[in-house]
């Protein structure tokens, strides 16, 4: 982009001169009255000395300005200024300033230095900006400044910028090498294979031989052929898998730098990709106040973009969660028994009583995973030694709180549903775990 000629500013330390003339200039007018003249002078000298370590900056020939399209939460996206600086000495670096909504960082300003690119005039430098929320986030202005050799000027450009990233669930679980590695060596691997002597799916007759459990005799086929025959089955496939998001208040309070919703969506997505390795098919559904969304069944793993794209699209409601039309609304939705594996967490018990009412409906038809994250903070404060009245009192607040948590996820657990609570970097790998386990045990179907 070609820019006009960058105006002149001074610089702290031009400041810093001025502050310390000034006294000096009030000493000689109050001893030697006839030597006034030498204060003005040494503030135009400073002066011309400004506009000449301005001229010797430089003037900015064009710079350019790399944003990426699509960027993942809470990783860095990387931002790439190129500029051309017509000037003589490289010893003061140019710096750069970019602002942009606070979707895309906390601070909503990213600074960094360009450095020489080894071709006379040249600059370049990259900053990183780390998203805190999905969305599209938009980079509104950019500055550019740099020092002449003396540091008492910089030379100053500003652009208005209409950059848009667009911001994805995280993905970097899913590329991970852990996991890549689990599903080559897993049975839901890569090769999607028949796993004979599991499961309730018939697969084959076989004659019986010793030692096979008796309990696989197919006694009418033995009838029929005089012969003993076992039954050879395969594990489940084709089951009914899905990711309910509360996207309520709670959810949206931040754990670690990011909302819990964004910390569920990456574990979600996750195990989705699992699911659909181990031939299963997923769906998403997101609610607060009301359903926001629920995808159809996806059975493929080149489908996977699709609940990608859904998960982007749940919104941020700062509002509490019913519970009671979400969950309804999803069992109404779903014709046959499915693993139904609700995110969510609850501040209070009014919230959390509509919950365990809501879930133990669905648990009626359904298999459910409640999954929620540990409260760091809550623990922290309860385990804190007091040493005030005030520290007391919070210590026996978050004490209560803490119990009334672990009331609820005991009365869920007798209803039947499966809980997981753990720190939000473990969440994904235990419900993966959890979600293999209930895949042989054929508890789904």
């Amino acid at each position: 982009m070609n820019l006009p000629s960058s105006p002149i500013v001074p610089t702290g330390r031009t400041l810093a001169l001025l502050a310390f003339l000034a006294p000096v200039a009030v000493v000689i007018a109050a001893t030697a009255p006839g030597a006034w003249i030498i204060a003005p002078a040494a503030g135009i000298a400073l002066l011309l000395l400004v506009l000449l370590d301005g001229w010797l900056a430089g003037g900015i020939i064009k710079f350019d300005c790399s944003v990426p399209a699509d960027a993942e939460v809470g990783q860095p996206a990387m931002l790439r200024i190129d500029a051309t600086i017509e000037r003589d000495s490289d010893a003061r670096l140019p710096e750069v300033a970019i602002g942009f909504e606070a979707r895309l960082g906390d601070r909503g300003v990213v600074n960094f230095q360009l450095k020489p690119t080894g071709e006379a005039s040249r600059f370049s430098g990259t900053g990183e900006a780390v998203p805190v929320r999905r969305g599209t986030g938009v980079m509104h202005d950019l500055w550019l400044r740099w020092a002449g050799p003396l540091g008492l000027a910089v030379r100053q450009v500003r652009k208005t910028l209409d950059a848009r990233i667009r911001v994805w669930p995280d993905l970097s679980p899913v590329r991970s090498p852990v996991l890549q590695a689990f599903l080559r060596d897993s049975q839901f691997g890569l090769v999607a294979r028949r796993i004979r002597g599991e499961g309730t799916q018939f697969e084959a007759l076989s004659e019986y031989e010793a030692g096979m459990d008796r309990r696989r005799i197919d006694w009418k086929a033995s009838a029929r052929h005089t012969a003993l025959y076992a039954r050879e089955n395969e594990a489940e496939r084709d089951n009914q898998v899905v990711f309910a998001f509360d996207c309520g208040q709670s959810m949206c309070e931040p754990v670690d730098g990011l909302p819990r919703l964004d910390r569920a969506v990456s574990a979600a997505l996750t195990a989705a990709y699992v699911a659909l390795k181990g031939g299963d098919r997923v769906s998403l559904f997101g609610f607060a106040d009301h359903p926001q969304v629920m995808t159809p069944f996806v059975t493929d793993t080149r489908a996977f973009y699709r609940l990608q794209s859904a998960a982007a699209e749940l919104d941020y409601v700062p509002r509490e969660p019913n519970f009671t039309l979400a969950l309804a609304t999803l069992a109404s939705r779903l014709k046959r028994r499915s693993l139904i594996v609700l995110f969510s967490d609850f501040s209070d018990p009014t919230s959390a009583e509509m919950m365990v009412e809501s879930v133990e409906r669905l648990v009626r038809h359904h298999l459910v995973i409640f999954v929620t994250m540990v409260d760091a903070e809550l623990e922290e404060l309860a385990a804190t030694q007091p040493d005030t009245i005030g520290d007391i009192a919070i210590a026996v607040s978050a004490d209560a709180l803490a119990r009334q948590r672990a009331l609820v996820l005991q009365r869920l657990r007798r209803l039947g549903v499966n809980v997981i609570e753990a720190p939000h970097d473990k969440i994904g790998y235990q419900l993966i775990d959890l979600y293999l386990q209930t895949k042989r045990a054929e508890a789904i179907g």
